[in-house]
């Protein structure tokens, strides 16, 4: 049921081994065949390079993991469930302008219920062009956040994180739901049931620059024995590669709570 990956560092990097990995689980590894998409942050703006194919077929994936030098991107290959229709604009990650900053997301899981929620909501900030309850439920992200800062005029702007948290736990209530996140600045990782870190502090790239850097993925894409589990419901923040914020969550049963 879809994979997420995503890294944050201190330097651009070139993480072809494990983005090739990461590819083979569109189809091969995994059964995750129907679309994949990366969001690289490069020169000051998102690049999204994404197909409505399996990524173990794409020789423009193959191209990217082999090129891409950044150092803050969000990659995700896709199982369809909700809808069960292939084609672009169901394809994550997803894209939107929001409280002044460019946001990407991609999401593992399935939370069906968020699309009539957010059908109701008149959201103003962001429409999803897709039918997926992926892209729904980033909009609600996206207007909890802006309903947050936008309607309290004294509200602290670094007080957005535990706003989204508040709402994230109340969408996981409704089923599954893990995801990544992305301001341009941040990467927002939340671990509802199904998703893994690996921190690397202190680490020296080829030319000997010193680097910071996080790797998320649903699933650990190397050998390396430092991968360790989200714990349920846990929201993590990351800026150049270093953990900022750390929350935990409880899903909100309905009956006892409101999306916001």
């Amino acid at each position: 049921m879809c994979e997420l990956f995503g890294m944050s560092s201190s330097q651009p990097l070139n993480m072809a081994s494990e983005l090739d990995e990461f590819r083979l689980h569109g189809g091969v590894v995994a059964d995750n065949p129907d679309g994949w998409g990366i969001a690289s942050w490069e020169s000051g703006a998102f690049q999204l390079y994404k197909e409505p194919t399996p990524a173990h077929q794409s020789e423009l994936f193959a191209q990217l993991g082999e090129s891409t030098q950044s150092s803050l991107f969000i990659a995700h290959v896709r199982k369809a469930s909700f809808p069960p229709v292939i084609d672009m604009s169901n394809t994550h990650p997803f894209q939107r302008q929001c409280c002044g900053k460019e946001w990407v997301f991609a999401h593992n899981g399935m939370v069906p219920d968020i699309v009539e929620i957010e059908l109701s909501s008149e959201n103003p900030v962001c429409c999803p062009t897709g039918r997926t309850d992926s892209e729904y439920a980033f909009c609600h992200l996206l207007g909890g956040i802006a309903q947050h800062l936008h309607g309290l005029p004294a509200a602290d702007p670094t007080t957005w994180f535990e706003n989204l948290a508040v709402v994230s736990g109340l969408v996981a209530s409704l089923g599954k739901f893990n995801f990544l996140m992305s301001d341009g600045e941040h990467l927002v990782a939340y671990g509802h049931d199904r998703l893994h870190y690996l921190e690397c502090s202190d680490s020296v790239r080829s030319d000997g620059i010193p680097v910071n850097s996080v790797l998320v993925a649903t699933e650990p894409l190397n050998k390396n024995p430092a991968w360790t589990a989200f714990q349920p419901g846990e929201l993590r923040l990351y800026r150049s590669g270093k953990m900022l914020e750390r929350m935990m969550t409880q899903p909100i049963p309905l009956s006892d709570s409101k999306l916001y």
